[in-house]
């Protein structure tokens, strides 16, 4: 006898059905619309069809065991058994596991081991509880479960086939066809989505069409029939259902980003099924206490040993029938009643075989949560990307927690990277370069010990380019470093004992073939490089600049770490360096910091493009390094810049910068890619800078006048322009803040201006021109972007005439002028102003400029306050004009309220609205004229040749007060003159000092503090003890750093040019007797930081200085550099002292150890700035490529004019396009002035604000109309994206509470 699998009638089981088959399309079809979006908006790339095909295979098998096991045999089964069967999906994974090793130690290989056989234990039970069921004749059961059985098990089976992606991707097997599926995913799911789709509903129309009985065949009329109630809980239950997987979806992966995968993920997702079996189970016996059974069904049961049923529940079950036309009876819950009553629970016998049920159930569950158990051991990197996390973008509506733990990938390895900063230098002031050296000390604080663990994996070197650094002395004609490097030594041992109080240990000096070399180390070990470029021997500018240290970083040092020489150490202070070496010298390959640093790729390889007066902090580059972690795609990535200083033009440039980090930036990192990556602060990926056509092409000398243009006046343009045509995504991080100075006076920032204006539009041209080829290699670059960014370039080019248009508007506001005649007006001061920069040299076109500004300014302010006068005087702000004004006023409140930490940007909105006609009139008018000018602009220098900086002075300022102007300086000689005679009134005893420092005798600098002398036996006996000890600790790689420092040989004595000598004197301070107490102090704190040793520390530093006053006290001055026999000396006297104190403290453990680290910190406190020589190798690179690529650029006097011939005939056509376009722009707006509104206009209605309609209608000009509109769809466009991307940085930056708080 057939028995009914449900209490419906067959109307309502087939619409239940029909919502259920919908359930299973809903993902599919949302998965086919976001990868058409991407297709057609982003780009489109065609999938390789042997990979198409597998792929469309693959999905086709999951689709059709999807449709059979939720359409076809889940409801014929019970509930509890649908509960149990998904735990199943997890066998091909747990195989895969077993087969592939993918497990981190070997024991893990348990999990899936035991997953397998827990999940063919379950389908074991599944088999011989249906059998119990059959054999014991429990009520409700459909005849032939066997089949369905079968059929649910082999579903399962193709099921799980879903996510064989995520082992593989685990393992190293089909790694190739792996990566190629990455490019084109979007495409393959365009197909596959379609397919599944197809499928589901093939499968649904063929059972419920052909092959279920005929009584319970779909029947479309009878849809129609359905009650009321039963199309509310189908619609009700597939909106519940569609809403909640998706949301489910999106909150596990918000769970996972914001780095709570366990209690906010994998907890909660594994206990979704045993919670929902128990919940079922409690309100089905709570349902069962509740019924009062009739007394038919009471009278089955007897008190004696005769009975017929012998469960509990049986009553229950029987009454379940009655109940299914009761209105008050809940659907859903009778439903789930009458299904749990179809299970061995109601079996009339015995109610023993439900165990096997429960057993079914269990088993399934911990061989799902076995199979997964690496969800609770993955560690998720900050700002994790979607696809990281999860292998499909598509999620299984059907069993949602289940495919969430199966989809999470098993290996997440987080890679080193190293982050080469290079800074580049052009005449930057004192205050200036302290910025970016305290940006990087305080990096270098940042990321800490090296030996000592770090969330963020990654390594540093900071590398610093000074152009023009040497001059000749006028006197003696000698090369010397001039008065910018001497400032920039002082920076840099300012902000050394800022961050330590005490002054560089470790510094070499190196003459190269581009001029000089400083190397310091950096006090938690890093290494920071000053190159000092000579013009006369390398070429000068920023672009050179950066192609010098990209085939020096890149090239020469990547090449070198990966292939190391085996040669003898030397004594090079950047062996203390982290993650590489000077070229002078190498470690070996079992030394860890080289070996970390040669199994780093080129992909994990980035560079920090910076400014020399670019101030961050380090959360900002970290925000930047995981941009180009999580996107392989992505080769450069930006932050927000903010101008500082004082004045109009900074308050003018603040608004600038917001309005175009807000919207325009924000518009192209959603909309398609980042255009221009600026180069005061960007990282860049090595790959992408090696790749074809990038770093060769970027090497090209301009020759003509339009690379002249492109190429060396805006070169982080042109440089984002060949990374963009060759595939690379350039990207914004809006919560990456870097601080940089802007120029403060009217000249600079129209002659910066001047620079930027034409080479945006010639880059943004060269762009546009390849934009086919660009969106064929890039994939985030659509046609529509390409579209975007031609509109962008034509509101930019129709500029000039748009804002004279606005003049003509504000004179016809202010003054009551024609609309005609105020045209003529308004078209007349920038007629003159073009004329005068063609005539008029620069400095007089700036002044000009600088007094039409202010007019026009007072003017734009008068106009302001009229629109508001006459939309009070229309009663409405319905107009163009009133429109435009307020619809653009709060388009930027609201943009700054969603930027609360710059919301107070936008009282500079007032005064970037007043300047617009200098900014988008003036300001281009003299780009265009003074095009032909390719000089810098900003930071020129006027000397020819610099005085050399007076030596010894401690204090040099000029101070201005009122009409006084006094020069204070205070030598080293009135120094000491004045601290000796302190010294004598304190102690009138005491000899006086040397005023005079003592020269330090000519020698090998390496031997300085390393020459003993012979007749100290117990200090060389030290040493052999110290030599023949070692230890597991982490110290050893000290210990063997100090072991090797005896052993070295001498190196030959270095020919020391002209320049070299001031540099040394400056860091030879750090050896006088005042600057010696303090290094030594603070050196010996450091050293034994964190190791437990506060009292001992202190006793260290106070006898050791005790000892240092006692060598020194009567023998030199307070600011007097020791001599090398002073040197030794008091090294010795220091070294016997620590040692005393050592052995007298009676330290248990490590004593020997504890002693060699003081005497290492002694060492470092005493050594002298070394005088070294270039390796043969890397003078031989400097050499080559300077010869090919760098020779400094000597054109001939024909040369330079024909250029600047065809510098003035490309300004002139520029010039002649742009007055062109804008006056037939002004001219058609002129003439339908004329002809007036009455003939030719757009009528738009006028209401009041009380809500009625005024009886004569605004007309307007179609032409202004469709330019406002055009104008206000840009805006918005711009603003729908920035408000995503706010949403989208919100959630990234939350990942990590530090993060947030110092963003």
């Amino acid at each position: 006898i057939f028995i009914p699998v449900s209490l419906r009638n067959n109307v309502d089981k087939q619409f239940y059905t029909l919502m259920l088959m919908c359930v299973l399309v809903m993902p599919n079809l949302l998965m086919f619309l976001k990868s058409l979006w991407k297709c057609v908006f982003k780009s489109y790339v065609a999938p390789n069809p042997r990979t198409l095909g597998i792929m469309c295979g693959i999905e086709s098998l999951v689709a059709v065991g999807t449709a059979i096991l939720v359409l076809i045999v889940m409801p014929k089964l019970d509930v509890l058994t649908n509960l149990s069967i998904p735990g199943g999906i997890c066998i091909l994974s747990a195989v895969l596991q077993i087969a592939f090793r993918l497990q981190t130690q070997s024991w893990m290989i348990l999990y899936p081991i035991c997953s397998l056989i827990l999940v063919l234990s379950g389908y074991v039970l599944l088999v011989v509880d249906y059998y119990v069921r059959e054999s014991s004749y429990v009520p409700g059961q459909v005849e032939g479960c066997y089949i369905y059985v079968g059929i649910a098990i082999f579903a399962t089976l193709l099921v799980s086939l879903n996510w064989w992606e995520n082992p593989f991707q685990a393992s190293t097997n089909i790694q190739e066809m792996l990566s190629e599926l990455d490019t084109f995913r979007d495409a393959i799911y365009l197909f596959t989505s379609l397919i599944r789709i197809a499928l589901t509903l093939g499968v649904y129309f063929l059972y419920y069409c052909l092959i279920v009985e005929a009584d319970a065949r779909i029947n479309w009329d009878a849809f129609t029939k359905a009650s009321k109630g039963t199309v509310e809980i189908g619609l009700g239950l597939f909106f519940l259902q569609a809403f909640c997987s998706a949301a489910c979806h999106w909150f596990g992966v918000v769970a996972c980003k914001i780095h709570s995968m366990t209690f906010a993920f994998a907890l909660p997702v594994s206990l979704t099924g045993p919670a929902t079996l128990i919940l079922g189970m409690i309100l089905f016996l709570t349902q069962a206490e509740m019924l009062v059974p009739s007394s038919q069904t009471a009278s089955l049961y007897s008190s004696g040993d005769n009975f017929t049923v012998k469960t509990p529940f049986w009553p229950f079950c029987h009454e379940l029938e009655t109940l299914k036309d009761v209105n008050t009876t809940p659907v859903v819950m009778l439903e789930i009643s009458y299904s749990i009553c179809k299970t061995s629970l109601n079996n009339p016998n015995a109610m023993w075989p439900f165990s096997m049920l429960a057993l079914e159930g269990v088993c399934m569950w911990l061989g799902l949560v076995s199979c997964t158990y690496y969800v609770w051991r993955i560690k998720v990197q900050r700002i994790e990307r979607t696809s990281q996390l999860f292998v499909r973008r598509l999620y299984e509506s059907a069993f949602i927690d289940l495919s969430m733990l199966l989809n999470t990938k098993m290996k997440a390895v987080l890679e080193n990277c190293v982050i080469y900063l290079c800074a580049t230098m052009w005449h930057e002031t004192y205050d200036e370069m302290l910025k970016i050296m305290t940006s990087m000390f305080r990096l270098d604080r940042y990321r800490g010990d090296p030996k000592e663990e770090h969330k963020d994996c990654f390594d540093f070197e900071c590398h610093i380019y000074v152009d023009d650094g040497f001059m000749i002395e006028k006197d003696t004609e000698k090369k010397l470093v001039n008065t910018y490097v001497c400032d920039l030594i002082q920076v840099i041992m300012e902000v050394y004992r800022v961050f330590t109080n005490k002054e560089p240990d470790e510094v070499s000096i190196i003459e190269t073939p581009y001029g000089g070399r400083l190397v310091i180390v950096m006090p938690e070990g890093n290494m920071l490089y000053i190159h000092i470029k000579d013009k006369e021997l390398i070429r000068n500018k920023k672009r050179w600049s950066q192609i010098m240290y990209l085939y020096y970083l890149l090239g020469w040092k990547g090449y070198n770490v990966k292939n190391p020489q085996k040669i003898t150490r030397q004594n090079n202070p950047s062996r203390a360096s982290l993650i590489s070496l000077d070229g002078e010298s190498y470690l070996l390959p079992s030394y860890d910091n080289d070996s970390k640093r040669r199994h780093i790729s080129d992909e994990n390889t980035y560079i920090m493009a910076l400014d020399g007066d670019t101030d961050f902090h380090p959360a900002a580059l970290i925000l930047l390094v995981d941009r180009l972690r999580m996107y392989d795609t992505v080769g450069a990535a930006c932050g927000r810049i903010h101008p500082t200083g004082m004045g109009p033009m900074v308050w003018y440039q603040k608004f600038e910068y917001a309005v175009g980090h807000w919207l325009q930036k924000t518009a192209e990192h959603v909309f398609g890619s980042v255009l221009c990556s600026p180069g005061c602060f960007s990282l860049f990926r090595g790959s992408a800078l090696m790749d074809d056509n990038v770093l060769k092409r970027y090497t090209t000398k301009a020759t003509r006048a339009s690379e002249y243009v492109q190429y060396d006046q805006g070169e982080d343009r042109w440089l984002c322009t060949l990374l963009l045509q060759q595939g690379w995504r350039v990207e914004y991080n809006a919560a990456s803040d870097a601080f940089t100075n802007s120029p403060q006076e009217f000249k600079e920032f129209y002659n910066q201006r001047r620079r930027w204006g034409p080479s945006t539009l010639a880059n943004t041209l060269d762009l546009l021109h390849s934009g086919k080829d660009t969106v064929k290699r890039n994939t985030s670059i659509s046609m529509l972007y390409i579209l975007y960014q031609t509109f962008t370039v034509a509101s930019s080019i129709l500029g000039p005439a748009s804002v004279t248009l606005m003049v003509a508007g504000a004179f016809q506001f202010v003054f009551g002028i024609e609309g005609t005649l105020s045209i003529i007006i308004a078209v007349v001061p920038p007629a003159v102003y073009m004329l005068i920069c063609f005539l008029a040299k620069p400095n007089f076109q700036i002044t000009i400029a600088a007094i039409l500004s202010v007019i026009y300014a007072f003017l734009m302010t008068a106009s302001f306050f009229s629109i508001i006068g006459d939309m009070v005087k229309q009663e409405t702000f319905i107009t163009p004009t009133g429109l435009f004004l307020v619809s653009g006023a709060i388009l930027y409140m609201v943009t700054a309220i969603l930027h609360p930490q710059e919301c107070t940007l936008i009282i500079y909105g007032l005064m970037y609205f007043i300047c617009i006609p200098s900014g988008y009139l003036l300001l281009t008018i003299y780009s265009l004229v003074n095009m032909h000018i390719v000089s810098w602009g900003t930071r020129e220098s006027n000397k020819a040749k610099e005085q050399k900086k007076q030596v010894g002075a401690v204090c040099n300022r000029d101070c201005k007060m009122c009409c006084w102007d006094v020069k204070i300086q205070v030598t080293q000689e009135t120094e000491n003159l004045v601290l000796q005679q302190i010294q004598q009134a304190v102690n009138p005893n005491t000899p006086a000092a040397k005023t005079e420092p003592e020269e330090p005798k000519a020698q090998s600098n390496h031997d300085m503090p390393r020459k003993k002398d012979n007749s100290k036996e117990n200090l060389n006996k030290d040493n052999e003890e110290k030599d023949s000890y070692y230890d597991d600790d982490d110290d050893d790689d000290d210990d063997d750093y100090y072991n090797d420092y005896d052993t070295l040989e001498p190196k030959e004595v270095v020919p020391e040019s002209d320049w070299v000598e001031p540099v040394k004197k400056e860091f030879l301070k750090k050896l006088t007797y005042a600057n010696l107490k303090r290094n030594l102090q603070e050196q010996i704190r450091y050293t034994l930081r964190n190791k437990n040793q506060e009292d001992l520390c202190e006793e260290l530093v106070l006898i050791l200085t005790d000892t240092l006053n006692e060598e020194l006290r009567d023998k030199v001055g307070p600011e007097d550099v020791l001599s090398v026999s002073q040197l030794e000396e008091l090294q010795y006297a220091l070294n016997e002292a620590a040692r005393r104190i050592v052995k007298t403290n009676r330290i248990e453990n490590g004593a020997q150890r504890l002693e060699r680290r003081v005497k290492r910190a002694i060492e470092r406190t005493l050594v002298a700035p070394q005088v070294e020589k270039l390796s043969e190798d890397e003078h031989d690179f400097w050499n080559k490529l300077i010869e090919r690529y760098l020779l400094p650029i000597q054109d001939n006097k024909a040369h330079l004019e024909e250029v600047t011939r065809e510098l003035k005939s490309l300004r002139n056509k520029a010039v002649f396009l742009y007055f062109i376009i804008n006056v037939l722009w002004i001219v058609a707006t002129f003439f339908l002035q004329a002809i007036g509104t009455d003939v030719l206009s757009i009528n738009i209605p006028k209401y009041y604000p009380n809500g009625t309609l005024a009886p004569d209608p605004l007309r307007v000009e179609p032409l202004s109309l469709m330019f406002l509109l055009s104008f206000a769809l840009l805006l918005i466009i711009q603003f729908l994206q920035s408000t995503k991307a706010i949403n989208t940085n919100f959630l990234k930056i939350n990942t990590d509470p530090k993060l947030l708080n110092s963003v």
